[in-house]
């Protein structure tokens, strides 16, 4: 097939493409800037942030839409949830009018856990459930999906909203970078207690399953959530990176009660609740309903992002 993947040069744009060339499929790579993308792939520069000059596509079967705006810490934008409807919601229509112009049959729309809300509603998300985003972010991933679902029932496009929560594997950054660093220096954490249960997914399987059901023959549309299919506490993920460390794990059991009152005290009651609240997804819809399974476990993605991350420091 002829894919255009926007975003191709991000964290999960490169495993994307890299992933669909492996499986024999021509990739058309929209970016931002130069550079950094998947060398098999077919590179194409566009002018904004929001597609608004996208005049013209190459004809192409499919198109994987992964530009966004995404969290911007201590934004300084006057009107910040403006922001992120320019380039979140109406880019994603730009980009859905330009793919209908070449004739694209089916759009993958890669959105977020933060489309649900911060927390669970006691059991892990399924599809059906009623979202409650937080954040700018959050609210505008829902009013993409929202969007581009609306706008594929009036043109006769699939659409097909594929839903990751904390994507990991070979060079993430941010948390889970720091949480290597500190495992890595053998530096106690106080989270031998937690027991609340995150979901996660290595790059690697959510690439796979971005290719699944972008390529696959079937009429394929709706809304999937994409897990590893095994959530671990943050106490289980730092034991399974301290083996791959070969290092021990160092946990202090304090209750989370008391990590809580610590982040009120310091200000960082987000970062608290992210580390001892529970927050999963139901992905059987993808398995059951379309047969895709995740190929990596939790332990060899971990054990591959932190070989990878040892090798980028010789």
């Amino acid at each position: 097939m002829r894919v255009i993947v926007t975003g191709a040069n991000g964290f999960v744009g490169r495993a994307t493409c890299a992933a669909l060339c492996d499986a024999g499929h021509h990739v058309i790579a929209l970016v931002r800037r130069p550079g950094g993308c998947e060398p098999r792939v077919h590179e194409q520069v566009i002018a904004d942030d929001n597609f608004a000059s996208l005049a013209a596509l190459p004809a192409a079967d499919v198109l994987i839409h992964l530009a966004a705006r995404v969290h911007v810490m201590k934004d300084s934008a006057g009107d910040p949830l403006g922001e992120y409807r320019a380039v979140n919601v109406e880019g994603s229509l730009n980009v859905a009018r330009a793919a209908l112009r070449v004739g694209v049959k089916r759009l993958v729309y890669i959105s977020s856990i933060k489309a649900l809300g911060e927390g669970e509603p006691g059991r892990p998300w399924r599809e059906d459930d009623q979202p409650t985003p937080a954040d700018p972010y959050g609210i505008t991933k829902l009013e993409a999906e929202q969007a581009l679902a609306g706008f594929g029932r009036e043109h006769g496009m699939e659409v097909v909203v594929l839903r990751p929560p904390l994507v990991y594997g070979p060079g993430v950054r941010a948390n889970f970078e720091q949480l290597m660093r500190a495992v890595e220096r053998g530096i106690p954490l106080p989270l031998g207690a937690i027991d609340a249960r995150r979901s996660m997914v290595y790059v690697g399987n959510l690439a796979d399953a971005i290719r699944f059901v972008a390529t696959r023959s079937e009429p394929t549309d709706g809304v999937f959530h994409v897990t590893d299919g095994d959530d671990l506490s943050v106490a289980q993920m730092i034991r399974t990176l301290a083996h791959a460390f070969d290092k021990p794990a160092r946990l202090l059991p304090v209750p989370a009660s008391w990590l809580r009152a610590a982040g009120a005290l310091t200000g960082r009651t987000a970062q608290v609740d992210r580390l001892t609240s529970p927050l999963r997804m139901d992905s059987t819809r993808l398995r059951t309903d379309l047969g895709w399974t995740p190929s990596t476990t939790v332990a060899e993605g971990v054990a591959r992002t932190v070989r990878a991350f040892q090798e980028a420091r010789r």
